[in-house]
């Protein structure tokens, strides 16, 4: 990541669980993108947006229970390479707004929840603008896996 690069990453893993119960494990998907903004010592500031969600469902004695969480964020990260070629790492905050949804047995719920999250990273680029993404933290995704574009 340099100043004036933009990357955007995007990423399928486990997903978080807002506000509500989950009903056996979570999956999630996420879409990121930074542009790099300032020098911060050895690395570079980005901000970006980034939007996602997280689901899960269980169906136990005929009833579905369903929850599902889209977030819509801002992000800030600062990144650094540690002087290995094509790898990228990182850590930040998000915040922005959460639709909350949830169903089960005669209850169905719909609400906006406050978002907040933290992350940590790591690109490493095969090509100058293509690469493998992980990301961990409490951030639409607790974990995830995917690819990275360096589009300038």
């Amino acid at each position: 990541m340099q100043i004036g690069s933009l990357f955007v990453n995007m990423g399928v893993g486990f997903g978080a669980g807002y506000k509500n119960p989950t009903y056996n494990t979570p999956w999630g998907f996420k879409v990121a993108a930074e542009y790099g903004m300032w020098q911060a010592g050895p690395g570079v500031i980005t901000l970006g947006p980034e939007f996602g969600g997280t689901f899960s469902g269980q169906h136990k004695n005929d009833n579905s229970y369903i929850s599902s969480t889209f977030v819509v964020a801002g992000r800030a990260a600062w990144h650094y390479g540690w002087d290995v070629p094509g790898l990228d790492t990182y850590g930040g905050f998000s915040a922005g707004i959460g639709f909350n949804h949830y169903t089960y047995p005669g209850y169905d719920y719909n609400s906006p929840i406050p978002y907040f999250g933290a992350f940590a990273g790591a690109s490493y680029f095969v090509t100058p603008g293509f690469g493998f993404n992980s990301e961990f933290g409490y951030d639409i995704t607790n974990f995830q896996v995917g690819v990275v574009f360096k589009i300038q």
